[in-house]
């Protein structure tokens, strides 16, 4: 399976201490299987911190690897999902929330921050929040979690 990383910097070596918090499924590297969605986050990293240029990384991954592993995948949109985004985005440690090496699942709507203080401050219900938060289009993101995950991942 070919997997994507857009980012400003481009790097040989993931490093998870340099991961930031507060992230769909916690604190890790974040990829996804839609090339032109990681084109797009390296659009904006390279806006947002105005230094360096868009990069898309391509990366190798065997799915027979997940075997090995402790993998969460969510499928679809779901209550479940929206639970284990809200745990993660209020999560604000550089330790992870659980212990799963990948987690696979829909990416959330960018205005996630926004809908999270709607939802936890009572202004809107859970299945609001679940609408809210949903990508315009489902697309997945794979989330690597621990050294023994990335060890996994080959750079094209």
């Amino acid at each position: 399976m070919i997997l994507y990383h857009g980012t400003n910097i481009d790097f040989q070596q993931i490093l998870l201490n340099k991961s930031r918090v507060g992230k769909d499924f916690g604190y890790g590297f974040y990829l996804t299987d839609n090339k032109q969605v990681a084109i797009r986050q390296a659009e904006r990293k390279f806006r947002q911190y105005g230094e360096g240029s868009s990069v898309v990384q391509v990366y190798d991954f065997k799915e027979e690897d997940l075997q090995q592993l402790k993998v969460l995948r969510f499928d679809s949109y779901s209550e479940k999902w929206a639970d284990f985004v809200l745990l993660n985005r209020q999560n604000k440690h550089h330790s992870s929330s659980h212990n799963y090496d990948i987690v696979i699942g829909p990416i959330a709507d960018d205005t996630i921050g926004f809908q999270i203080r709607r939802y936890t401050e009572g202004f809107i219900t859970k299945l609001q929040f679940l609408e809210e938060i949903k990508f315009h289009q489902v697309t997945m993101q794979y989330f690597f979690g621990t050294e023994r995950a990335l060890s996994l991942l080959k750079r094209k």
